[in-house]
C-alpha cells in the first residue's frame, strides 16, 4: 500500500483515522495540551477544564470564562521508503464557564469526540484503488458542579452529532470507476461524570485527587453502504444498511489524576493522569447485504482497550511581579495505546509538550501558544510511522460579571 496523505480534514491528516470511529480526542483545552493533555485534578478556576466537570464548581462568583482553541499540524509520514509531508489545522474548541452561586457552577461548550481524514492510494491486480474518508464526532455540552468541604461533583451531558464518510473509488484497467461508499450519522447523546477531593496540606499547598467516568452505550443513528458508477447519472445502489443502536457502541470509560499545587509568591502546578477506556467490549458490527445477508459489504472490527498515562507542570515565578514574571510555562509528556486494532497490530502514541501562557495588557485574557511533538505508529509491524509537529493556540477571556457599581 502506497500512502499519500492529504489535507482533506481541518483537524486531523491521517490513514489510522479510516478505521473505527477514528481519532479519540480527550477534551483538552489548548492550555492543558501543552502540559500533556492533563485535566482530571485540575481545578484552578482560571482555566475551563471540561475533562472533569466537578472542576466547574472553582470558579469564582463573578467570573466568566470563555476559551477558544485552535491548531496547525506539521506531519511528516513514512511507509517502507515512501515518505510524505502535509499541513492541516484548524478551529479546535469553544467553551464557556461561568457561575451559579456561590458553591456552583456551569459550562456549555462545542468540542471534538473523533476526527476522520484521510486519503491514499494503492495498485491492486488490473487497476487501481483510492481510498478517502472524512468527517468526525462531535459534542455540545452541558455541565454543572457543586463543592462542599473539600469534594465537588459534576457532569456533562452532551449531544454527540456527526458524519463519518469512507469511500473507495475501484478502477480496474479495462473498464470505468466505481465508488463505494460507507457513510455513519450518528445522533446520539452521552454523559460523563466527574469527581474532585482536594486537601490542603499546609498554607501554600494542597493536592486534588480526580475522577471520571463515562458509561457505555450503543450509539444512535443511521449507517449506510452505497455503490455507483461515477460516469453514470443514476442515483447510487443502497446495497446495505441498518440502525446503529444495539450494532454499535462506545466504551466504558475511567479517568484518574492527583495534583499537587503550592502557590506563594510563585505558582507551581504539577499533576499526573491515568486513563482506561474499555474499546474491547465495544460493539462495532458488520454491514451485510440487503438482498444477500450472507453476504459482508462493509467489515465489522474489533478495538483494543485504551490506556494513557500523562504528566504535566505548570510554573509562574511571581504571581503578581512583573509582566515577565507572571507569564506562565508549561511542560509535559503523555505515552497512549489507542483502540484501534489493525491487521492484529495495536497502535501506539507518545509525545512532549511545552507552552506558554502570556497575560493581555488588561491582565484578565490569557493567550496560551504551545508545541506538541508526537509520534504514532503500529506495533509490533509498522505499517505507517508518523511524527507531528502541532503549534496549538488557546484564547481564555476572563471576564468580571454580575458586578454592580455603586453610584456616589
Amino acid at each position: 500500500m502506497t500512502v499519500g496523505i492529504e489535507a482533506v480534514s481541518a483537524q486531523v491528516n491521517t490513514p489510522y483515522s479510516m478505521y473505527g470511529y477514528g481519532l479519540i480526542g480527550d477534551r483538552a483545552t489548548s492550555m492543558q495540551r501543552q502540559m500533556g493533555s492533563v485535566g482530571y485534578a485540575m481545578n484552578s478556576g482560571r482555566q475551563i477544564n471540561v475533562m472533569n466537570p466537578a472542576s466547574y464548581a472553582s470558579i469564582d462568583s463573578l467570573t466568566f470564562l470563555f476559551d477558544m482553541g485552535a491548531d496547525l499540524s506539521f506531519i511528516w509520514s513514512k511507509e517502507g521508503d515512501t515518505k510524505n509531508k502535509n499541513i492541516g489545522g484548524g478551529l479546535d474548541y469553544v467553551t464557556m464557564q461561568f457561575p451559579l452561586c456561590k458553591f456552583m457552577g456551569a459550562s456549555i461548550g462545542l468540542l471534538p469526540y473523533s476526527s476522520v481524514g484521510y486519503a491514499f492510494g494503492n495498485e491492486i491486480s488490473h487497476g487501481a484503488m483510492e481510498n478517502q474518508g472524512t468527517g468526525g464526532i462531535n459534542e455540545a455540552y452541558f455541565g454543572l458542579s457543586g463543592k462542599y468541604a473539600g469534594f465537588s461533583l459534576g457532569a456533562n451531558i452532551a449531544y454527540a452529532f456527526g458524519n463519518i464518510q469512507n469511500d473507495v473509488y475501484s478502477r480496474p484497467a479495462t473498464s470505468g470507476e466505481t465508488l463505494f461508499e460507507h457513510v455513519m450519522e450518528i445522533r446520539d447523546w452521552s454523559l460523563l461524570i466527574g469527581a474532585q477531593y482536594t486537601k490542603k496540606l499546609s498554607r501554600y499547598d494542597r493536592m486534588t485527587l480526580g475522577l471520571t467516568y463515562s458509561p457505555k452505550k450503543s450509539l444512535h443513528g443511521n449507517t449506510w453502504v452505497t455503490q455507483q458508477e461515477t460516469q453514470s447519472t443514476t442515483v447510487p445502489d443502497t446495497v446495505g444498511q441498518m440502525k446503529l443502536g444495539g450494532n454499535f457502541y462506545t466504551p466504558n470509560c475511567f479517568g484518574a489524576g492527583v495534583s499537587f499545587v503550592h502557590e506563594r509568591i510563585s505558582r507551581l502546578m504539577v499533576e499526573f493522569d491515568f486513563t482506561f477506556q474499555e474499546w474491547s467490549k465495544a460493539k462495532y458490527a458488520p454491514i451485510v447485504d440487503l438482498d444477500d445477508p450472507s453476504k459482508i459489504v462493509f467489515a465489522g472490527m474489533n478495538f483494543n482497550n485504551r490506556t494513557r498515562f500523562a504528566l504535566g507542570a505548570e510554573y509562574v515565578p511571581d504571581m503578581r511581579g512583573s509582566y515577565g514574571k507572571r507569564i506562565a510555562y508549561r511542560l509535559g509528556g503523555y505515552y497512549s495505546s489507542d483502540y484501534l486494532s489493525i491487521r492484529s497490530n495495536s497502535v501506539r502514541e507518545y509525545g512532549v509538550t511545552a507552552g506558554v501562557g502570556l497575560h493581555t495588557p488588561g491582565d484578565k485574557t490569557l493567550i496560551n501558544i504551545g508545541l506538541e511533538w508526537k509520534h504514532r505508529d503500529s506495533h509490533p509491524v509498522s505499517l505507517v510511522s508518523e511524527n507531528y509537529l502541532n503549534i496549538t493556540v488557546g484564547i481564555n477571556f476572563n471576564e468580571v460579571w454580575f458586578w454592580q457599581r455603586k453610584i456616589r
